[in-house]
């Protein structure tokens, strides 16, 4: 298959394109501007709709409607710009509708800087709206698994009856890498396979009237919304945990790591295992579910004697990874924060001074 060299933020988006993407609704904030960008010469040449809303508030609930309808439809903001989108997001888990959103991470908090963070883990996992929701959070490492991510992102959506969220910090979107771009999909709604989709029918014996709805008034209604999307939860959590396992025979430490981050830990890696140093990571790769078990089996693992958390935060995904290993290992914290990239270096001499310590 071909290689195109492409800019982070336009193959993500022609890879939404490609997966049946029809509906873009957007508001534009670096580092993910070229998104919508590209969105706008891209969607009218294939018949779809691409419109720049008045505010971030306006595009998600542009997104509540749409995906509402069936289609499979995408938002792309960054980290200021999702947390004004948390209302919204809130309004379409509990309508159980599939959408995408991605949020390109940047500095903060406040309006921070423009530069790439990874400080959004625990609003994206952890439900920045209001209310007992979860999505279904992705987090690529490289321009091509970001592409690879949007078929599974709606197919995910779908699946679940849940909005997906990409988290991608800002170097992936600015950085060009070559990929390999998937074939175009012919999406079409399929109404009979989608009862709850609104499609402007009137109701009949053999179409059932759908009602879009995030509002409960009674006590019973409101629990039982709640215990459905709770079981769903649990499919979730049980069905799609993904991550990646990286010279993980014989590690002496096991480094956890997401997103551009892991890439920089492997580069340690390797110029340690070229010294006879032996490290492995576990690289999650959903952000939830989380892989608890993959995390506590790789760090109580023969041969391990400590576990190496790294991330462009100040430990977000760590109360994770201390959970998941339950105090059966030692774990440290390796982090930076207000986009200072940490370099392959630091975390190479971090990781000896650990070795010198056991």
């Amino acid at each position: 298959m071909a290689l195109t060299l492409m800019k982070g933020s336009e193959a993500i988006a022609e890879a939404a394109i490609r997966a049946g993407c029809r509906y873009f609704f957007g508001y534009p904030i670096t580092p993910q501007t070229e998104i919508p960008e590209y969105m706008s010469a891209r969607m009218p040449e294939i018949g779809g709709c691409f419109l720049q809303a008045e505010s971030e508030v306006s595009a998600i609930n542009m997104v509540y409607g749409a995906a509402g309808t069936g289609e499979r439809v995408l938002t792309s903001s960054s980290s200021p710009g999702v947390s004004l989108k948390q209302e919204g997001i809130s309004y379409i888990a509990c309508s159980r509708l599939p959408c995408v959103i991605i949020n390109v991470m940047r500095g903060g908090p406040g309006l921070g800087s423009i530069q790439a963070s990874q400080g959004d883990y625990l609003q994206a996992t952890k439900g920045g709206g209001h209310g007992d929701y979860k999505l279904i959070v992705l987090a690529p490492a490289s321009v091509q698994e970001s592409v690879d991510m949007m078929k599974l992102a709606f197919e995910l959506g779908e699946k679940y009856l849940n909005p997906v969220m990409i988290v991608a910090d800002g170097m992936i979107c600015q950085m060009m890498e070559p990929v390999v771009l998937p074939e175009m999909v012919d999406f079409k709604v399929d109404y009979k396979a989608k009862p709850w989709a609104a499609n402007g029918k009137h109701p009949s014996a053999d179409h059932k009237r759908a009602v879009i709805n995030s509002l409960y008034i009674t006590v019973e209604e409101l629990d039982g919304i709640n215990e459905t999307l709770q079981k769903g939860y649990r499919e979730i959590e049980k069905n799609e945990t993904r991550y990646e396992a990286y010279n993980m025979e014989g590690a002496e430490i096991i480094v956890t790591a997401f997103g551009t981050v892991a890439r920089i830990c492997k580069s340690a890696i390797d110029d340690l295992k070229a010294k006879g140093i032996n490290v492995g990571l576990l690289r999650p790769i959903t952000l939830y579910p989380f892989p608890y078990e993959a995390v506590h089996n790789a760090a109580v693992a023969p041969g391990v004697k400590a576990v190496l958390d790294v991330e462009l935060n100040a430990g977000q995904m760590l109360e994770d990874v201390k959970l998941a290993i339950n105090g059966d290992q030692k774990v440290e914290f390796y982090g930076r924060y207000g986009s200072h990239m940490p370099t392959s270096e630091e975390i190479y001499e971090k990781l000896l001074s650990m070795r010198e310590g056991f």
